[in-house]
């Protein structure tokens, strides 16, 4: 017995529609990682959104896109758009906070490098500096030590000791000059006073070294001191020398 004919489109009714696998695409969709391979595939998918005209009329089959899967696709398309800016901002913000810290360590390095470059110079001119003092200290003690044969030259050397520059030097010269010739030996006949300075009487220059009458640093420091207490500095004593006859200071 021959099977009752069912016809070429009994189950034309629900031709074309599938539910269940419509509502598992429009899931897929909703993922935030898509690629154009994935929206290819949206396309070749979408049979269940398509419509079938009536292949008795055309004899062929006729396919249209439904408004659905056009969305779905725009929906991807405008997904995948979003989360490339997303990346491409972060990349940009990352390379910037990294730029940030470098750009950071470089001008902490370049500081460093300024403040090790000035801390060197520093050094040199100090050690230059040290270098000086003790040149001249050691031709101030080789000068004093020769003061018995040069005493100007000891007392030259020992003006800075007392606050006293160089411009001071000519007036002490010439004061010393007119009260002992700078003869550390000098004695004063009738006053008694004594040395380079003509200290009135000698023994007050005791008050530096007992050696006074054979030492003319002795002298020469006891001069100098009763010159800045007396009269300020060697000119102004100069200055006291000359208004007076006979001259004393």
């Amino acid at each position: 017995m021959s099977q009752p004919y069912q016809g070429r489109h009994r189950n034309v009714a629900t031709h074309g529609r599938t539910p269940s696998r419509s509502s598992g695409l429009t899931r897929s969709l909703r993922r935030p990682a898509v690629t154009s391979s994935l929206l290819l595939a949206v396309i070749a998918t979408t049979a269940a959104g398509y419509q079938a005209t009536d292949q008795r009329q055309t004899g062929t089959a006729a396919f249209t896109v439904s408004t659905e899967a056009i969305a779905q696709a725009n929906e991807l398309a405008d997904a995948q758009i979003e989360d490339t800016a997303r990346l491409a901002t972060d990349r940009n913000d990352t390379n910037a906070s990294i730029a940030a810290v470098q750009e950071k360590d470089r001008q902490k390095a370049v500081a460093a490098a300024k403040a090790a470059a000035e801390a060197r110079r520093e050094a040199a001119k100090k050690a230059a500096r040290d270098k000086a003092r003790k040149a001249l200290e050691a031709k101030k003690q080789a000068l004093i030590a020769n003061a018995q044969k040069d005493p100007r030259a000891a007392a030259q050397a020992m003006l800075g000791d007392f606050g006293f520059d160089d411009s001071q030097w000519s007036c002490l010269d010439n004061l010393w000059h007119g009260e002992s010739g700078w003869n550390f030996r000098a004695e004063n006949s009738s006053s008694g006073a004594y040395g380079i300075p003509q200290s009135l009487p000698a023994s007050k220059m005791a008050t530096v070294g007992a050696d006074y009458r054979t030492n003319p640093v002795t002298q020469i420091t006891w001069g100098l001191k009763y010159i800045k207490s007396s009269y300020g500095t060697p000119c102004a004593a100069w200055g006291a020398w000359q208004s007076r006859s006979p001259h004393w200071y």
